[in-house]
């Protein structure tokens, strides 16, 4: 088939080369030159394991192109995917200004039949705005009897295994309009979508709305689950248990289950914090307050600062003379996003009261440069107060502790004996309860974990 996507951000980029490997013909257009000349050239503007190699075979094989070209664009594909930004307006409702200007630029340009699908994570009620907007479109070009079908089809990708979540979906969420155009362009996506369904049918099909909403729901039930076992967590450091225990405990019951239990630093990247507040916004147009998601996202928001607290308990709040090693940047393992990630507010605190910082991070030290400007825009020489190094033994070297903030692979396992050798003392702040504590107290270690306090 030939598919257009339209936005080569992280969700389009991943559907588009996925869709390619499938067989499907696939133009991604993108408005922005450098990002396509970057992918032109062989480059890829986002970490995401699997993806450049799954880029540069299906650019080889002239199944995946890349363009600015509007036109071409939408001349090329029966569907077209719609997987633009929606990033959070002020009021922290989704801003929908990206989505319908794509969906205009199909009105201004289509021809014959087309599947409009919304693969952008948007609040209840978009289809039909774009539905509007592609409709007004055609009208300013006579063609009032064009016809068009708009989808709501939401991305369910973790970043760091989104090709893996693309190729072996758990469920494909479909809504479409009970009438002849929505089951014509239904026949069109079960077409597209028939080669995931082999083994057994993964398509969820419902009324449109309802797939929008499906996609804010499954992401403030996760948000949901971290926020709760991160405030339990911080009960279980006073009352002597230990979180990790008790989240075999609860994780072992079938009604509950063991996904997004893990205690830490708290949720962030593109998608969590901006679907809660999004959310709680849509609810508000209807007079409705979700006080449950409201507590999610305060509980989220202080989660973030526990580790300078910790910080601040056992060294003071002038840290000024202190060095600090990190370990890890991203706001989880195998990206390199930044969004809303833990480590910026770490940073930020500890930079602001006088420590010097030394990180690692596999992937994720050139957005953390790129951000910081933004994070200390008051204090700008703060910047200078912290470096990166190139492997994580390196940043320890002198420190008076280090800092876990994300859980990569290659901190799973430190070599103790090196890290006691190179540190002025043996003190970890564990911001993913990656060691065990008992572990670390027999290797002379001073642990400080996330509700892991009771030994």
């Amino acid at each position: 088939m030939n598919i257009t996507i339209i936005g080569t951000g992280y969700v389009g980029l991943v559907t588009g080369v996925c869709l390619a490997d499938l067989g499907n013909h696939v133009f991604c257009l993108d408005l922005d030159p450098v990002k396509i000349a970057t992918l032109n050239s062989g480059g890829i503007p986002i970490y995401e394991p699997g993806l450049a190699d799954l880029v540069h075979s299906n650019v080889a094989a002239r199944r995946l192109v890349f363009s600015t070209d509007v036109e071409l664009a939408v001349a090329h594909g029966d569907v077209q995917f719609i997987a633009v930004g929606t990033p959070p307006d002020e009021d922290g409702s989704a801003d929908l200004k990206y989505v319908l200007a794509a969906a205009r630029s199909i009105g201004r340009s289509m021809k014959g039949f087309k599947v409009v699908v919304d693969k952008s994570t948007v609040p209840v009620g978009t289809a039909e705005k774009v539905g509007a907007a592609i409709r007004d479109e055609l009208e300013k070009r006579g063609l009032t009897d064009q016809r068009f079908a708009v989808v709501s089809n939401p991305e369910f990708l973790k970043e760091g295994a989104a090709v893996e979540d693309f190729m072996r979906p758990d469920r494909i969420v479909l809504g479409v309009d009970d009438n002849d155009t929505g089951r014509e362009a239904l026949a069109v996506m079960r077409k597209l979508y028939a080669p995931f369904n082999r083994n057994h049918e993964r398509m969820r099909v419902m009324n449109v709305k309802s797939a929008e909403f499906t996609k804010y729901a499954a992401n403030a039930m996760l948000a949901t689950r971290i926020s709760f076992m991160n405030e339990l967590a911080n009960l279980a450091d006073k009352v002597g248990a230990d979180i990790e225990m008790v989240r075999q405990g609860i994780g072992s019951d079938p009604r509950i289950g063991y996904s997004f239990l893990y205690a830490g630093t708290g949720y962030g990247g593109s998608c969590f914090p901006k679907d809660v507040q999004a959310l709680m916004r849509s609810a508000g147009e209807y007079g409705q307050q979700l006080q449950v998601l409201e507590a999610v996202e305060a509980v989220n928001d202080a989660q973030k600062h526990v580790l300078v607290r910790k910080i601040f308990e056992r060294f003071g709040n002038d840290l000024k003379g202190k060095t600090f090693a990190v370990w890890g940047l991203a706001f989880k393992p195998n990206t390199d996003d930044m969004r809303e990630a833990p480590s910026r507010v770490l940073l930020g605190a500890l930079a602001r009261a006088g420590a010097r910082i030394v990180a690692h991070d596999p992937v994720a030290v050139q957005e953390t440069k790129r951000v910081l400007p933004l994070d200390f825009a008051d204090a700008p020489s703060c910047i200078e107060q912290i470096e990166f190094a190139n492997d994580p033994v390196a940043a320890l070297d002198g420190a008076d502790a280090l800092v876990i903030m994300t859980e990569w692979k290659a901190y799973r396992s430190p070599n103790l004996e090196r890290l006691k050798a190179v540190m002025k003392a043996p003190v970890i702040f564990d911001g993913r309860n990656l060691y065990e504590p008992e572990t670390m107290r027999e290797a002379g270690v001073t642990y400080l974990g996330i509700g892991r306090n009771s030994y």
